[in-house]
């Protein structure tokens, strides 16, 4: 695995700032992320139980590592209110290595 291929960008909605602030202060308190951004105004359309629903969310952009992925995602269910929270990972293939760096130095990845 390659340096960049050892960090991912995780996505998680929250319904509203109190929630996302909490989860975001926790994950980096807690070195599970090195960064989380807070995005208000978030317009979600979803079908939930076989309804078509909508919702203003908050939109959680985690910067955190493969090896505390699994970790990070489990802290986010053990705050989060939803029944079944959205938590999306992708690699982040490319990006500056300093920020990579960063990034790894700022969490539980072990360099």
């Amino acid at each position: 695995m390659t340096e960049q291929s050892a960090h991912i960008l995780m996505l998680s909605t929250c319904p509203d700032r109190a929630c996302a602030d909490q989860i975001a202060h926790t994950l980096v308190e807690e070195k599970l992320a090195a960064c989380v951004n807070v995005l208000d105004g978030v317009s979600s359309v979803y079908r939930w139980q076989g309804q078509v629903e909508s919702s203003q969310e908050t939109l959680l952009l985690i910067k955190t590592t493969r090896e505390t992925g699994k970790s990070t995602q489990k802290r986010i269910v053990s705050l989060h209110p939803y029944e079944l929270p959205e938590i999306i990972s992708v690699p982040i293939e490319t990006g500056s290595v300093p920020y990579l760096d960063w990034i790894t130095k700022n969490t539980g990845l072990k360099t």
